[in-house]
């Protein structure tokens, strides 16, 4: 069974029923410009505009990360900035190059004001964007960067230090938890962790497909 949802007090409009059964019937189109059009929490009122994801569609990779910064609120693209740079390198190192076979996403679609890291109610709005891109990707397995990425996927409170280094499940799906770029940049000593959970994730994605 999917994990429970984080504990929040979300708007109604996040919980909204028809909202969320609509949300389940998008193709991609449709939901990138669900996603554009979206006012269902605060982070709509300062955005630039949102930042649905980026990347092939029929990806085995999905990489989720806590949501946009300002050069992506500027571009509508997620990771572009110096954290973006570093998750390029972090993909290079494992064989894997942004757009081919990796999809990349958000847990909040648009920019917290100042990047403060989204509240949990946000988060909860956002969901069910992120559970239509699963449903649509069919991914093998995700990798969360960072606390609100875990939280999204997992439900209720992470901690990355606790999580990281074993395999976790959203639903059916494999997730790997580890350190997002941006905290990465400011604390070089981690680097080696987040190189020993991608080669986690790489593990457990060879093991599923050897057992298909």
């Amino acid at each position: 069974m999917p994990p429970a949802p984080p504990a929040h007090s979300a708007s109604p409009q996040a919980v909204d029923p028809a909202r969320l059964a609509r949300i389940a019937t998008l193709d991609w189109d449709a939901l990138e410009a669900e996603i554009r059009s979206c006012r269902a929490c605060r982070l709509c009122e300062k955005r630039k505009q949102a930042v649905p994801g980026v990347g092939d569609r029929r990806a085995q990779w999905l990489f989720v990360g806590e949501g946009p910064g300002a050069e992506e609120d500027q571009r509508g693209e997620p990771f572009v900035g110096a954290a973006g740079r570093l998750l390029d390198n972090m993909l290079a190192a494992i064989g894997l190059k942004r757009g081919e076979g990796v999809y990349i996403a958000n847990a909040v679609k648009c920019r917290p004001p100042h990047n403060r890291t989204p509240e949990a109610d946000e988060i909860a709005a956002c969901l069910p964007f992120l559970e239509r891109q699963i449903a649509l990707l069919q991914p093998r397995l995700a990798v969360a960067l960072g606390r609100p990425a875990a939280q999204a996927l997992l439900g209720g409170e992470v901690r990355i230090g606790a999580a990281r280094g074993r395999l976790h499940a959203h639903g059916e799906l494999p997730v790997v938890v580890t350190y997002h770029p941006a905290y990465l940049l400011r604390n070089l000593a981690d680097k080696a962790k987040a190189w020993e959970d991608l080669c986690l994730a790489q593990r457990a994605l060879e093991s599923r497909s050897g057992n298909d």
